[in-house]
């Protein structure tokens, strides 16, 4: 496949650009991540496969850019960056956050009839049809906030108690869980591609009919695995996730070649 001139987007990285790719997977970031936790990932997977990582507004290369704090713009920006991108079947991966923002991003894309869409990764986030009843965080004292954090286990210590880092990361995280914690999910048609979901199995935020809900929001093969570890397993586990995810990916990249019809690629 020939590769194709695509104009500079802050909001979608390459790390290892790979134009005879037959598909591209795009990584989204769980709540005060940015595109840089996934840039090892090309090393697990099969060369077939181009890895491109999401970055949102308000951190690392967009850093000078205003932070998101709710859904439907960072999915309108996003969704406007990746154009470009989708010229071959994709993927999407999300996890936490990310999973909920890539399922939107899902939705906005099918509706086009050409879609390249052929899976949705979703990871250790409940169903969006799932009402989110936890006590919201985002909104609290900056001390009571950042206590919230440290509960969750996500954010180092060495970073928590490191006054600059945190300076920076204290209000990525708050529009981040505002993000989260206002997302107000809107009934639509299921999506055509496959679902993955995946969770930890000692993860104390997601619960495994919460993610097994997911299999409602597609009308394809879905599909449900628990991993070792806690909320934060695909850091901990991460060269079987990428086994397990690139089987999935090459077997619906099967599908969709065998009968391209069906997704409005041609």
């Amino acid at each position: 496949m020939s590769a194709i001139t695509r104009p500079p987007s802050a909001g979608v990285s390459c790390p290892r650009p790979n134009p005879k790719a037959t598909l591209r997977l795009f990584c989204f970031p769980y709540a005060g991540g940015g595109a840089s936790i996934f840039r090892a990932w090309p090393n697990d997977l099969p060369p077939t496969i181009e890895v491109c990582t999401i970055q949102y507004p308000g951190r690392e290369n967009r850093l000078s850019e205003p932070l998101l704090s709710s859904s439907q713009p960072l999915v309108e920006t996003l969704a406007a960056d990746l154009q470009p991108y989708l010229d071959r079947p994709y993927a999407f991966f999300g996890h936490s956050l990310g999973a909920l923002i890539a399922f939107e991003i899902a939705r906005q894309l099918e509706q086009s009839p050409q879609s390249n869409l052929i899976h949705l990764f979703v990871s250790a986030h409940a169903a969006p049809q799932i009402a989110n009843t936890d006590p919201p965080i985002h909104q609290l004292p900056q001390a009571d906030f950042i206590r919230k954090i440290a509960d969750l286990n996500g954010t180092p210590d060495e970073i928590l108690h490191h006054a600059e880092m945190m300076e920076l990361l204290y209000p990525i995280l708050r529009a981040d869980f505002a993000i989260n914690e206002t997302y107000s999910y809107r009934p639509g048609p299921a999506l055509a591609c496959p679902i993955s979901a995946t969770g930890g199995l000692r993860d104390s935020m997601v619960t495994r009919p919460e993610l097994e809900a997911w299999a409602e929001q597609t009308h394809g093969p879905f599909a449900m695995r628990m991993f070792p570890g806690s909320h934060f397993f695909l850091n901990e586990v991460r060269p079987l996730l990428l086994r397990i995810l690139a089987q999935d990916l090459l077997q619906s990249l099967s599908r969709f070649q065998g009968n391209p019809a069906s997704h409005g690629f041609s």
